[in-house]
Order: C-alpha cells, then sequence, then structure tokens
C-alpha cells in the first residue's frame, strides 16, 4: 500500500511540473508556505473576506455566497462569487437582515427588526417582492415549493409562503422563540431556543413531535439521515433520529450557534470561543476546532469549502472566513 501511494505521488508530482530530474519535488513557493502546505494556488487563495455590519447568516446558491449583515448601519446582504470571495453585489434587504436561503432561482431574506420577508432574484440581485408575515422572522428554509420563517417571539410561530406568489399559506404556533429551521426531505424541523425543545411539523401545518434537546436550541442540520442541533446554552450538540430518539449528545466549545453538513460531517460555529468544531457524523467525535474569526454565527458549505459569518460584535464590519 505505501508503495502504491508512494508511485500516485510522483505521478501527481510529475503531472505539476514539481519532480526535478533527479527525482526530488522541487517549488517556487517560499519554506513558510511549504509548511503550511501552501502548494497549489487553490490554497493560496484570500481565505477571509470583509462583509458588512453583523454578518450572521450565509446560503449558497450554487454558484455565489450570500450574506446577511443584521447591524443597523449596514441592513443588506452581500454576494460573494465562491470561487475566490470576490463581493458581487450589496442589497438593501429591510431591517436586520437575519437569515438567508435559496429556492432553486430566488434568495429570501427574513428580518429581525421588522415584519417582512424579502425575495431577490439570485443571478441580478433584482428585489422581487417583500412579503408581510405579521411577526419579526429570523430562521428560514425551503421546502421545494414554499418558504417557511420562524417568527422569533416569546409566543412563536412557523409561517409557511408560497415560494412562487409570497402569499402566506399558514402560521403554525410552537415554542418560545424560535429560531432555527431544517427541512428534511418530508417535514419542517423549529428548534424553540427559550422552551429547550424542537418540533416536527408536517406540509399541513401540524405539529407531528415535540423532543427534549439541550439548552437553548437555536439552530439545526440535516445529514440525509437524522437531525443535529445546535445547543448554546450547554455547548453541545444533539443528534436526533427523525422519529425524535436522541442518537448523542456531543460537546462542542462554547456558544454554538449555525451549523451545516458538508457530505460527512458537521460543523458548528462556537460563538463565543471563536472557533468552528468539525463533528464526524458517523460516531460525533470531534475531528478538530478551528480558529475563524469573532463571533462565528452563521454557517454554509459550497460543495467544496464551509464559510462562516463573523460577527464581530460591537465593529462597524464584520468578515467571512472560507475554509
Amino acid at each position: 500500500m505505501k508503495r502504491k501511494l508512494a508511485i500516485a505521488a510522483l505521478v501527481l508530482c510529475s503531472a505539476l511540473g514539481l519532480l526535478a530530474e533527479d527525482g526530488v519535488v522541487s517549488s517556487t513557493n517560499n519554506p513558510l508556505q511549504v509548511a503550511l502546505l501552501h502548494w497549489y494556488p487553490a490554497n493560496q487563495a484570500q481565505t477571509v473576506f470583509q462583509a458588512g455590519g453583523y454578518p450572521i447568516a450565509a446560503a449558497f446558491d450554487g454558484q455565489s455566497i450570500w450574506v446577511a449583515n443584521a447591524g443597523s448601519d449596514s441592513n443588506n446582504i452581500m454576494k460573494f462569487r465562491s470561487s475566490d470571495g470576490a463581493l458581487l453585489g450589496t442589497y438593501a434587504a429591510g431591517t436586520e437582515p437575519s437569515g438567508v436561503a435559496f429556492d432553486g432561482s430566488n434568495i429570501w431574506v427574513t428580518n429581525q427588526g421588522s415584519l417582512f420577508v424579502y425575495k431577490f432574484q439570485a443571478s441580478t440581485g433584482t428585489l422581487l417582492g417583500t412579503f408581510e408575515v405579521g411577526f419579526p422572522t429570523l430562521g428560514i428554509v425551503f421546502d421545494g415549493t414554499s418558504i417557511w420563517v420562524a417568527d422569533y417571539n416569546s409566543s412563536g410561530f412557523v409561517t409557511k409562503i408560497d415560494a412562487k406568489t409570497g402569499t402566506v399559506k399558514l402560521n403554525t404556533p410552537v415554542g418560545s422563540y424560535p429560531v432555527g429551521l431544517a427541512f428534511d426531505g418530508k417535514n419542517i424541523w423549529v428548534a424553540n431556543a427559550d422552551s429547550n425543545n424542537v418540533m416536527k411539523i408536517n406540509e399541513a401545518g401540524t405539529v407531528i413531535g415535540t423532543y427534549t434537546v439541550g439548552t437553548t436550541p437555536e439552530y439545526l442540520a440535516f445529514d440525509g439521515k437524522d437531525m443535529w442541533v445546535a445547543n448554546a446554552g450547554s455547548n453541545n450538540v444533539t443528534k436526533l433520529s427523525l422519529s425524535g430518539e436522541v442518537l448523542g449528545t456531543f460537546a462542542v466549545q462554547s456558544q454554538p450557534l449555525g451549523i451545516a453538513f458538508d457530505g460527512a460531517n458537521m460543523w458548528v460555529a462556537n460563538h463565543s470561543s471563536n472557533t468552528v468544531t468539525k463533528l464526524q457524523v458517523s460516531n460525533g467525535a470531534v475531528i478538530g476546532n478551528f480558529a475563524v474569526g469573532q463571533d462565528p454565527w452563521g454557517v454554509a458549505f459550497d460543495g467544496a469549502h464551509i464559510w462562516v459569518a463573523n460577527q464581530y460584535y460591537g465593529a462597524a464590519v464584520g468578515f467571512l472566513s472560507k475554509l
């Protein structure tokens, strides 16, 4: 096996033009780049990008990363090219834009500081509509036909919106201060931060399950089989089967918020530790904790990289980290 790997490495180096005549790998990179494994142009690109004030949510549209900047001096969303982080556009998006989701063609944005949800054309950034839902909203998810938003209130609701027309289809009472939403392919899940539980809601808007998790659950992510919940108050992540059985509780670092699945692992933003934790989905083992910016919040996966929205509380601007 070692011999096969060595041969494969030699073939790769030769193909990249890094192999000298005497068989020794050569490089034009400086020693620090080599020490940090920054061998190839893709790994030498900038990995930190300036956003607006209080960036707290991120979503991928297949080509670009969208970030919601909730700061009062911003109140906008930004579009970044995922390949190199170039800023492609900045668009006003109400008051305290706090959640962002892609419906296959459009970007939807919640507002924690108003009663409206915004819809933008992803390709151009054109505002297509502003829809009143009656409550400040935070979490948001698309289920294939409808947009669901979490109405962030002590008497919380989840609102279902027709993705084509923006018409409110229903409001479902849930727990106290619902934050994050996730779709499991059939049902919607909501994390009720002040109730210490998550709820499962069917297409008709009926609550069909309530499951106790950790303290202050805020965001969720689905791994194709099970649901994961980031518990900000207990510094851990709960893994639930779709029937609500607790399959595991895994410690992370301080105040976990955003969570995203990369196809094999869960990535969790630890807001008070300025890190993200990478968890192996199969057993919850911590693969690593990685430093990012200050006050990380939202997390998104672009098919190759993890993006983290770092709030930088109290600062004029925040930053994105690309891992």
